[in-house]
C-alpha cells in the first residue's frame, strides 16, 4: 500500500474564501503557477473544461451564422492609436514588442489586448457592398493584459484564453438587435451549462467598454459578498467604422459606414463556476460541463477482486455516453479514492464492492449533496442520467437562491452603505451620471455599478446618492 498523504483543501469555503479558492483549484489539478506572475498552466483538466465551454457556444454561434476566423497576435501601434477612446482606454494594460532579437523595432507591436483594431484593418478591405454584409466573425484565441493588481487563477491573469466575436451590419437596427441576442447566449452558457444564474443588464456610462456606444453584461455574485463581470456584449455603433473607413454602397448606391458589434466571454467564467458551486470538499463541476460525469471506484478484496473488476467494466460500457473514469488503483484505499474524486468535483461517484456484486446493484453517490443511491446494475443507465439531471438542478437552484437573497434594494443611502457592508448586491434608484458613480465608490470604499436591469420599473424620485431625478434601478457592489 503505498503512502497517502492529505491532499485535501485544508480551510473551509466560508472561514477564508480566497484560501479555499487558491487550494481547491491548485488540488483539483486544473492550473499550475509559472515564473511570470499572472500566466498559469491550465493543465489537462482546466483545459478540458474551456473545450466544452467552446464546443457549447461555438454550436450556437455558428447554428446563428457566425464562422470562425484567426487574426495575427502582434497589433502595429498605428492601428492600435485609430480610435481614441479605445486606445486610451486599454494602454495602461498594454504589453509591447520592442526589438527583435538585439534590433529595436522601427515600430512598437502591442501584443493582442484584443483584437478590433487588427481586425478592422482587414474589414475595410473585404466589404465594399450591402451584399457584403453582415460580416460575422468570431476567433477563439489567447490576450495579454498586464494588470497591475494581484492576479487571481481564472479570474484575472494576465494572459488568458476567450472568444471575441467582431460583427458589421448595414444598420444601426441589425446591429443592436444583435448585441442583445448575443448576451442571450452567455446567459444560457452560464445558466444551461455552468448552472450559474446572472443578472442581464446594461453597463454605466463609466463602466461601459472603451470605445462603445454601449455595453451590456451578465453579473453574477462570489461566495465571499463580491460581484463579477461574466461577460459583455457591445455596440459600437460607426465609432470604429469612421475610424477604419469601413464603407459600402447600399442598396441605393449611397456610400454608408457599418455599424459594428463586438462580444466575448474568457477562461474567467471557469473561475466563476468553481468558485460558485464548490464546498469545503474541493470543486463541483456541473453534469452538463464535467467532461467525466462518473467515476467508477471497485471496493476490492482477493477473493472478489476479479469478478468486482470485470462488473465495473460492465457498468463503464454502459454508461460510455457520460464519460466515466475507472479508478482500479489498488494501491490506495477506497476512502482515498473518494477523497480525491470529492476534490476534483466529479458528480456522480460509483462504488461497487463483493456484496453489491451478490446483488447485482452499485451505490450511487452525489457530489452535491453525499446521497447515496443503490441501483440495479440493470437500471444503473438510466438512473445515473436522471441523477446527473438532478444534480444540474440543484447546483443552479442554490446558486440562484444565493444570488437572489443577497440582493438589498434600498431607499437611501445610509442603507445603500449597510448593504456594501453586508457585502450584498444593491439596488438603487439612481440618476446614471459618471460623478456620481465616481462619489458612490469613494464613499463606500470601492463599490461601484454593476449594471441596469433592462426590465425597469417606471421611476420617480431622486437618485439615491445625489439630489438629481433618479433615471433608471442599478445593481452596485464591490466587484473583482
Amino acid at each position: 500500500m503505498v503512502k497517502e498523504n492529505n491532499l485535501g483543501v485544508t480551510v473551509g469555503k466560508q472561514e477564508n474564501f480566497s484560501e479555499w479558492y487558491t487550494q481547491a483549484i491548485q488540488k483539483a489539478e486544473l492550473v499550475e503557477y509559472t515564473d511570470v506572475s499572472g500566466c498559469l498552466i491550465l493543465r489537462p483538466g482546466a483545459y478540458a473544461l474551456w473545450e466544452e465551454l467552446r464546443t457549447y457556444f461555438d454550436k450556437l454561434i455558428k447554428r446563428d451564422g457566425v464562422k470562425n476566423a484567426y487574426f495575427p497576435l502582434l497589433i502595429p501601434e498605428k492601428l492600435l492609436n485609430k480610435e481614441k477612446e479605445h486606445v486610451e482606454g486599454f494602454s495602461p494594460e498594454v504589453a509591447w514588442v520592442t526589438h527583435s532579437g538585439k534590433t529595436k523595432l522601427k515600430e512598437r507591436l502591442a501584443i493582442r489586448p484584443t483584437s478590433e483594431t487588427i481586425m478592422y484593418e482587414a474589414y475595410k478591405k473585404w466589404i465594399r457592398s450591402w451584399k457584403d454584409l453582415p460580416l460575422r466573425l468570431n476567433q477563439w484565441c489567447n490576450i495579454v493584459r498586464w494588470e497591475f493588481k494581484n492576479p487571481v487563477p481564472f479570474l484575472r491573469t494576465r494572459e488568458f484564453l476567450w472568444q471575441e466575436g467582431h460583427t458589421v451590419f448595414a444598420t444601426k437596427e441589425e446591429a443592436e438587435k444583435e448585441t442583445y441576442h448575443i448576451l442571450d447566449f452567455y446567459e444560457k452558457v452560464f445558466e444551461d451549462l455552468m448552472a450559474v444564474p446572472v443578472l442581464k443588464g446594461l453597463k454605466s456610462e463609466k463602466e461601459k467598454f472603451a470605445g462603445a456606444v454601449y455595453t451590456l453584461s451578465i453579473e453574477t455574485l462570489f461566495p465571499n459578498g463580491k460581484a463579477i463581470q461574466a461577460g459583455t456584449s457591445h455596440h459600437l455603433g460607426q465609432n470604429f467604422s469612421k475610424a477604419f473607413n469601413i464603407k459600402f454602397l447600399d442598396k441605393n448606391e449611397k456610400l454608408q459606414y457599418g455599424w459594428q458589434n463586438s462580444w466575448g466571454i474568457s477562461t474567467r467564467s471557469l473561475g466563476i463556476m468553481l468558485a460558485v458551486h464548490g464546498d469545503d470538499k474541493g470543486i463541483i463541476l456541473p453534469p452538463k460541463i464535467a467532461p467525466n460525469k462518473v467515476v467508477i471506484v471497485p471496493i476490492y478484496f482477493k477473493e472478489s477482486e476479479t469478478a468486482v473488476f470485470n462488473k465495473a467494466i460492465e457498468i463503464k460500457e454502459k454508461l460510455t455516453k457520460y464519460g466515466p473514469l475507472l479508478d482500479c488503483r489498488a494501491d490506495y484505499r477506497p476512502g482515498f479514492k473518494f477523497n480525491e474524486w470529492e476534490l476534483k468535483g466529479i458528480p456522480l461517484r460509483i462504488e461497487i464492492g463483493p456484496r453489491d456484486l451478490e446483488d447485482n446493484v452499485a451505490i450511487l453517490v452525489r457530489r452535491d449533496t453525499g446521497e447515496k443511491i443503490k441501483v440495479s446494475v440493470d437500471a444503473i443507465c438510466k438512473k445515473t442520467g436522471e441523477i446527473l439531471h438532478e444534480i444540474q438542478d440543484n447546483l443552479y437552484a442554490k446558486a440562484k437562491e444565493f444570488l437572489y437573497s443577497n440582493i438589498k434594494e434600498v431607499k437611501n443611502f445610509d442603507e445603500f452603505e449597510k448593504g456594501i457592508t453586508q457585502k450584498k448586491i444593491v439596488s438603487a434608484k439612481w440618476c446614471g451620471c459618471i460623478k456620481c458613480e465616481e462619489n458612490i465608490k469613494k464613499k463606500t470604499d470601492g463599490a461601484k455599478s454593476l449594471n441596469i436591469p433592462f426590465d425597469q420599473p417606471d421611476i420617480h424620485g431622486k437618485c439615491v446618492a445625489c439630489e438629481k431625478d433618479a433615471k433608471y434601478k442599478a445593481y452596485f457592489a464591490k466587484s473583482y
